[in-house]
């Protein structure tokens, strides 16, 4: 029997499980070793897979391909690379990298005290990097774990036959460099949902109230305390709305109280699905200052669905995201005069916010919504369901 759980019951226990009876043969299942209903990036995406019609696909999550009689699946799509070591090769399988595990032993690509990491996974330099550089653990059994587990990932990623799906080029580029052959790899850049509250461009009355909104985990590199920094050399008019957690709130919290900005910053903590569309409407523009290089930034694409500018950094897949000039500004990871700068352009300039805005919301219904994501992913598990069983006559 399939081992499998739904995404969601909707209180209805009949939902709850599959009987053997009720399992279907030659479906297209999703498997990733995650729960579902934790609301993280990589289960709100995998959500999105079960609940779309993709032809033949489950809308039940595989959290094991123990039990599976991987014969009689049509493709399975993996999620997280512990499950590429249950493959048997007995059907098509895809394999998405949403994150940097698979070849950084800490899954950061971020060094504390030099910025992005630009080495290739070596344990030479990965004890460095965790012992040095702060990138990780510093504890030698974790150490020594972390590395044994990356190079795990990138063996299992080499030894089996799965297409690999990369999140944004960035990501791409470091599995080549760490080895793959590059003609297994494709690019297919995220999606996400159109906003469910009707969204609309920037009005003057919201711009005057000269709000911007920085949504994400507070933890250093998220880049909070280069944007507080920045904060200071902005317009005095300027807010910050801040929606997040994380264990850097009270340090960064009396950095901006030193500095004097206690009055500009309004501290929202984690925001339901409905507090946030509000602060995406209420701003003229989203911040998103990361410095570590994110794979792929979906904040960028909430903020366009929103026609809503976005200021960010340019580091990891985060430019494949943002077209300078014309969809945002792109500025340099931790330079505080020209994020300070950027912010401070687009609040006394309505027009341009609003005309950003708009151009970024055509880009995301044109290239970044789940349903155009979806429609692209079904050519790839087409293609390699074909790619199969043409190998096997």
């Amino acid at each position: 029997m399939l081992n499998l759980i739904t995404e969601t019951t909707d209180g209805d226990p009949a939902k709850e499980s599959l009987s053997q009876s009720k399992v279907e043969e030659k479906r297209i299942y999703q498997c990733a070793h995650i729960d579902i209903k934790s609301g993280g990036g990589v289960e709100t995406y995998v959500a999105s897979l079960l609940n779309s019609q993709i032809p033949d696909i489950s809308h039940h999550l595989n959290t094991s391909l123990k039990n599976v009689d991987q014969k009689q699946a049509l493709l399975l799509h993996l999620h997280t690379p512990e499950l590429l070591w249950e493959l048997t090769g007995e059907c098509p399988a895809v394999f998405t990298v949403h994150n940097h595990s698979c070849y950084c032993p800490s899954g950061t690509k971020y060094l504390t005290d030099h910025g992005v990491c630009d080495r290739v996974m070596n344990p030479i330099g990965c004890t460095v990097g965790h012992l040095v550089n702060g990138c990780g653990s510093r504890r030698p059994q974790q150490i020594i774990y972390n590395i044994q587990r990356g190079y795990r990932h990138l063996e299992a990623l080499t030894k089996f036959p799965v297409t690999i799906i990369a999140n944004s080029d960035y990501v791409r580029s470091q599995l080549i460099a760490n080895g793959l052959p590059p003609e297994k790899i494709i690019t297919l850049r995220c999606g996400v949902q159109i906003s469910k509250t009707v969204s609309h461009p920037l009005t003057l009355e919201t711009h005057q109230n000269r709000r911007i909104l920085f949504a994400g985990r507070i933890v250093p590199d998220k880049g909070i305390e280069w944007l507080i920094k920045a904060l200071v050399k902005t317009d005095p008019q300027v807010h910050l709305d801040i929606a997040g957690k994380g264990w850097a709130r009270p340090q960064v919290e009396k950095l901006a109280n030193q500095l004097g900005l206690a009055n500009r910053i309004t501290w929202h903590g984690w925001c339901s699905g409905e507090k946030l569309e509000a602060l995406y409407h209420q701003c003229f523009a989203v911040v998103f200052p990361s410095l570590w290089p994110e794979p792929a930034g979906l904040v960028t694409l909430e903020a366009y669905s929103h026609y809503r500018p976005v200021i960010a950094s340019a580091v990891g897949g985060i430019p494949e995201h943002v077209q300078h000039g014309k969809t945002g500004i792109l500025v340099p990871p931790n330079d505080t005069k020209k994020l300070a700068d950027a912010i401070n352009e687009l609040s006394k300039n309505y027009q341009a916010s609003r005309n950003i805005g708009e151009q970024g919301y055509a880009w995301f219904l044109k290239e970044f919504t789940i349903d155009v994501h979806i429609q692209r992913l079904q050519k790839i598990y087409e293609n390699k369901i074909a790619e199969f069983q043409k190998n096997r006559v």
